[in-house]
Formats: C-alpha cells, structure tokens, sequence
C-alpha cells in the first residue's frame, strides 16, 4: 500500500470519529450513513470472510482456494472501502452553499461565548465535522428542529 492510501485511511478514522452521529444530518449529508454502513461491516466482514471461504472449500474442495480467497478478500475489502471514501470526502472542500452555512454556525456559537474559528475559504469536510460537532454539544435540541 502506498503512503497515500494509508494517510486516507487514517483521515476517514479520524473524520468517522469526528463526525456527530446525529440522525438529523442524515437528511443533509451521506456521512451518517456511510459511517453506520463501515462501522457495521468493521464488525462482521471479517467473521463472514471466514465463513464465506470456508462454505467455498466445504462445498467444491481445495480445488476451489483462489476463488474462496478472492471471495474473502472482498468481503475484509468493503469496510476498507468506506474509510477510504470517508478519507477522501474528509479532505474535500466545501461548497460555497455549507460554506456559508458553517460560517452562521459558527457566528452563533461565538455570540453565546463558545471559542470556535469561523470556516475559512479553504475549509474542508473535516472541518465542518469538528463545528457540528461543537454545535452538536453546545447547542439545543430546538435550533436542530428547525432544520
């Protein structure tokens, strides 16, 4: 594995701790159920890779071990693929629309007295994530009702 790849795995950890698991961005942002669907398969990929390529080799015999590996490997892949895609949407930009919003956010967190910094141009997923997350603490239920 290249370094690269290895750096957008630890980001998308990072970015999925990160995240507020809060059923209401799941309307907004596909984070909510990218996360539930990795965290999932995390935990029992591994366990259905073993069965999977076990039930090959039950099944059609040791004639069949590149196919019941590949089937392994695909299933220990997927979670993998969810932190990868979470790496990469971490370091993404904003657009200029949640741009704007993250920025209302964060001017209405500073006017109640919480110490947070105003998304700047260059703000990215990752940076959303650690003010709604913040937001998520700090304010009440009522202003996410509202959304």
């Amino acid at each position: 594995m290249s370094k690269q790849l290895l750096n957008t795995i630890k980001q998308g950890r990072l970015y999925m701790k990160t995240w507020p698991m809060v059923r209401q961005l799941g309307f907004y942002f596909p984070e909510y159920r990218v996360i539930r669907a990795t965290q999932l398969a995390t935990r029992m990929m591994p366990g259905l890779a073993v069965l999977a390529a076990a039930s090959q080799l039950f099944l059609h015999g040791w004639a069949f071990l590149p196919q019941a590996l590949t089937l392994a490997l695909f299933f220990i892949s997927l979670p993998l693929q969810g932190l990868i895609w979470l790496g990469w949407r971490a370091n993404h930009p904003l657009p200029l629309s949640l741009l704007d919003w993250g920025n209302q956010l964060s001017t209405k967190l500073m006017a109640m007295g919480v110490n947070c910094h105003p998304l700047g141009a260059k703000a990215c997923y990752l940076d959303m994530a650690l003010l709604l997350k913040t937001a998520f603490e700090r304010l009440d239920a009522s202003y996410w009702e509202e959304l």
